[in-house]
């Protein structure tokens, strides 16, 4: 346990012991939160904070944990702040069972991960570990991933709120804090009730690496395409069936190889993304999410991606389609860019306590993506979560105390 002052942080604890808890999210459910396991996790965040002292602590009906640290200045008209992480874990990579491991002193040499030794994380694979050094890495075990993805800003909110609590000297305003279910699949703020939040600006704890800050996204659209081709039987089916599978693996063939794909691009570039393909002879579905840092060029994307689908549908009389598109998140930065000191106040503050800032920019989204158009400005502060959704997820416990 790290000291700062007075003061012994909690984070790495609390860390260790909300990673063992499975809030796995489950993507084909159609409940809120699409696993009830997410309610584990907020309970015992909930009896946390009311063993801080916090007394209004509480879990809502959908799983959201709200907390409030009441202001103690006073000065006039100070912003209520919102300090935000996710609790659930992505459907990626198993989260049941994850047994985390503190490794003391981290030597820069592989660590190879005891519950399976084929999984091993390195400084070639994970150039960032160079910079950690003598930090204390924690990681899971190798059979599952570690649910620093957000874990690590639970974490790092709650010993925040722990050390507020313990004191009451420091200056600040009201500050409420906000623990959400289904991040991970896009449903985050679904059910959030913008008026009981009741906070001017925002900052969502789920970045990476030391000093990162991220106002700009993704925007984000989903399509489903369904094809319907036509049955006979196998037997007698010459000249006669048109197999919705084979037409749907068709489509996915005609998409370009070397570019407009997650594995091609980078930086601003955006993609489109198949994530999902099933089907039977009459009906195939095809899943896809569609991404840019420009709105508009979604609308570019998904027609391109529809004159794909009509094209190779018209070789077959007879077959339809279905295009479906579902708007997701839109960039935060069109809402964060009219008040551009939300971000500056987070830089300034990383500076006087000797963190280097690093401007980045998502190539996804977080739950801050859809709080900024719900009226809660919210870029994205670094947890060190890294390696996420995978097997070689870690993190440094120093980076989460640096928060």
């Amino acid at each position: 346990m790290s000291k700062t002052k007075d003061y012994e942080f909690t984070v790495a604890e609390r860390f260790i012991n909300y990673a063992k808890i499975d809030t796995e999210a489950d993507p084909k459910s159609t409940s809120f939160p699409s696993s009830m396991k997410q309610k584990d996790l907020a309970q015992v965040l909930v009896r946390e904070l009311h063993a801080m002292g916090v007394e209004d602590a509480e879990m809502d009906e959908w799983g959201y944990v709200f907390a409030t640290l009441p202001s103690n200045t006073k000065k006039q008209n100070v912003p209520t702040l919102c300090f935000c992480s996710h609790m659930d874990t992505a459907p990626d990579c198993s989260g049941k069972n994850v047994k985390p491991i503190l490794h003391h002193k981290y030597t820069g040499a592989p660590i190879v991960l005891p519950d399976d030794e084929a999984q091993i994380i390195t400084v070639e694979k994970h150039p960032y570990l160079k910079e950690k050094i003598g930090d204390d890495i924690i990681t899971a075990s190798g059979l599952t991933l570690l649910g620093a993805d957000d874990k690590a800003g639970v974490a790092i909110i709650m010993d925040f709120a722990h050390f507020i609590m313990k004191n009451p000297h420091i200056e600040h305003g009201k500050i409420r804090i906000l623990f959400t279910p289904d991040e991970e699949v896009g449903r985050g703020v679904e059910h959030l009730d913008m008026k009981k939040l009741n906070a001017d600006y925002g900052y969502t704890l789920d970045g990476g690496e030391l000093g990162s800050i991220e106002d700009e996204s993704f925007s984000a659209d989903a399509v489903e395409v369904t094809i319907h081709g036509i049955s006979a039987h196998p037997g007698y089916a010459k000249g006669k069936m048109k197999h919705a599978i084979k037409i749907a693996s068709e489509f996915v063939d005609e998409l370009p190889k070397d570019s407009w794909s997650p594995e091609t691009t980078t930086g601003r570039e955006g993609f489109v993304h198949p994530t999902s393909i099933s089907g039977v002879l009459e009906k195939a579905t095809i899943g896809f999410i569609i991404r840019d840092h420009e709105t508009a060029k979604l609308k570019v994307y998904e027609d391109r991606l529809q004159e794909i689908l009509e094209k190779v549908v018209a070789k077959y009389p007879g077959v339809t389609s279905e295009f479906k598109v579902k708007e997701q998140y839109r960039n935060m930065k069109e809402v964060i860019k009219t008040v551009p000191f939300v971000t500056d106040y987070a830089i300034e503050a990383m500076k006087r306590v000797g963190v280097t800032p690093k401007p980045v920019i998502i190539r996804g989204g977080t739950d801050g993506s859809r709080l900024s158009f719900m009226g809660l400005p919210c870029p994205n502060l670094f947890t060190g979560e890294m390696g996420i959704h995978s097997k070689h997820e870690y993190v440094s416990v120093q980076d989460m105390e640096k928060r």
